[in-house]
């Protein structure tokens, strides 16, 4: 295999797409070559293969990675491969058995030209990566390809607590933030005055509302995060006491609405570690039912944070939640010891098993960015612009660090 600078990634093929014959015997199976997406495996329907020193890989496990809208012309015999960058749309015109390319309106010359290998179109790895913005390199020693996904414009939400106004500064950088002063108590009844996630202190002129006013202001939306664990069944108590639910729903709208908060951040952990957890999953159901209906009536939106379906609690339907709220987030982390980066396998697990209950459009992956390092947090961005999710949490400000906050900005644009 030759040395493999930086390339262009392009196009999905869908499988089965006709075209020109199939490579011929001078192809070999690149035995043992590994692709790398971000840091983490990108599985392939056929293995790469090399023909006359080319690496040649099926261009669907590619282009649906990298967010690629392609249409094939059965008539002309080829791929138009299409996507939205920072520089605007690009293009590329693929036609099977052909050895020239149109990119951007001009002809370029391929090594080798397109082919089908069982059913799956093959493309040469080393056209595509000017023309779509991803860095590829080789690792002769581990026989690794690897891509960097190119810099993508995602949806951010941020979690601001006691201890993160060290980077406050960072607020405008997110869309939304959600402002973690309100819990439910090992009481089970609402409040904003607890301890830890309660209504901060004043100091000076800074005080919690000219915080809200100006993330508003400055063009991110405030939203009031609500939390608990039922560590003492407090939540237990709220879901099942009427009354006291009742009480509960009406502060927390009351309480986003009087202080010009734009939604509701709701993070209830702890359901269904034991008892009888599809009573906790329907009694939450009706919960959220009812926040989400006087919400929206007061104009708030509705975010619902989530354990992972592949997590220890199983207390959360999140089908059902798909439907009531306006984004669900995934805490698709604290797999260990929340001190290391989080299992990568884990995370994609994570996200593949919620997207079989909700669709792509409504979820946000939750990364906590106290266990991840300026190696490992692209990796899981990375996966959630691999499934095109609506975008990334970030748990939390006043633990991001500027060399983390560095490579971010590498792999997504921030507001």
């Amino acid at each position: 295999m030759k040395q493999m600078h930086k390339w262009v990634l392009c196009s999905t093929l869908l499988l089965g797409l006709g075209g020109t014959g199939t490579l011929a015997g001078s192809a070999e199976a690149a035995g043992g070559v590994g692709i790398m997406l971000d840091g983490y495996p990108l599985p392939f329907p056929v293995e790469p293969q090399v023909m006359k020193g080319t690496t040649m890989v099926p261009f669907r496990a590619i282009s649906e990675a990298l967010g690629i809208k392609v249409v094939w012309n059965q008539a002309a015999q080829t791929i138009t491969a299409t996507k939205q960058g920072e520089k605007g749309t690009q293009q590329v015109v693929l036609t099977m058995g052909s050895k020239t390319a149109l990119a951007g309106g001009q002809n370029v010359q391929l090594p080798i030209a397109p082919q089908t290998i069982r059913g799956t179109t093959m493309i040469p790895l080393s056209f595509f990566s000017q023309q779509f913005g991803a860095d590829v390199s080789w690792n002769q020693g581990t026989k690794t390809v690897s891509i960097t996904s190119p810099k993508e414009d995602m949806y951010t939400v941020g979690f601001y607590a006691l201890s993160s106004y060290s980077e406050i500064n960072r607020v405008p950088e997110f869309d939304s933030v959600a402002f973690g002063w309100s819990r439910i108590g090992t009481d089970g009844v609402f409040t904003t005055g607890a301890k830890e996630y309660g209504w901060p202190q004043a100091a000076g002129d800074v005080t919690p509302e000219s915080i809200i006013q100006n993330t508003a202001a400055q063009g991110t939306a405030p939203y009031l995060m609500v939390y608990s664990v039922d560590g003492n069944l407090e939540l237990t108590k709220n879901l099942e006491d009427k009354q006291l639910q009742e009480q509960t729903l009406t502060q927390i709208v009351n309480t986003a609405t009087e202080n010009g908060f734009k939604g509701i951040a709701l993070d209830l952990e702890g359901l269904g570690w034991s008892g009888d957890k599809a009573k906790a999953r329907t009694d939450y159901n009706a919960f959220v039912k009812n926040l989400a209906s006087r919400a929206h009536q007061a104009g708030l939106k509705l975010t619902v944070v989530l354990h992972p379906l592949n997590g220890a609690y199983s207390g959360y339907d999140y089908g059902t939640l798909g439907k009531l709220a306006d984004e669900l987030i995934i805490m698709a982390y604290a797999y260990g010891d929340e001190k290391s980066p989080e299992p990568a396998d884990k995370v994609d697990e994570a996200i593949r098993l919620a997207l079989k209950e909700t669709g792509k459009e409504k979820l946000v992956l939750g990364i906590s960015v106290a266990s991840e390092n300026k190696q490992s947090v692209n990796t899981k961005i990375g996966l959630a612009k691999r499934y095109d999710l609506k975008g990334i949490a970030v748990w939390r400000l006043g633990l991001i660090g500027q060399d983390v906050w560095d490579e971010m900005n590498e792999s997504i644009e921030f507001k």
